[in-house]
């Protein structure tokens, strides 16, 4: 049973940063991508940033190119998003999710697993 579990959201004001992280746990995930999602109130939920788990490639959301990070930490089953210079259009929930793919997709209805999702709040 795989698990991936957020965390590391809250509230910053625009220009800070943040760091996510999304534990995952229930198989070895050599062969599989990890995305992150969003979604804010009354918006779908988007794309933002995927790696492949095993080669560490990064495809990310042109929203977020250059200011988010997307990385990934074998030894702890753990991928983080780093996200600095941050604005208030990025406050949304924050989701991370994987499948059983080497692919970097990107549309939510690719992917087989899902946290339950942190807050992250950008104040102007």
């Amino acid at each position: 049973q795989v698990q991936l579990v957020e965390s590391g959201g809250g509230l910053v004001q625009a220009g800070g940063s943040l760091r996510l992280s999304c534990a995952a746990s229930g198989r070895t995930f050599s062969t599989y991508v990890m995305g992150w999602f969003r979604q804010a109130p009354g918006k779908e939920r988007e794309f933002v940033a995927a790696i492949n788990w095993s080669r560490g490639n990064t495809y990310y959301a042109d929203s977020v190119k250059g200011r988010f990070t997307i990385s990934r930490d074998n030894a702890k089953n753990t991928v983080y998003l780093q996200m600095n210079s941050l604005k208030p259009e990025d406050t949304a929930i924050y989701s991370c999710a994987t499948t059983y793919t080497t692919t970097l997709i990107t549309r939510p209805g690719q992917y087989d697993y899902w946290g339950q999702g942190t807050q992250v709040t950008v104040s102007s």
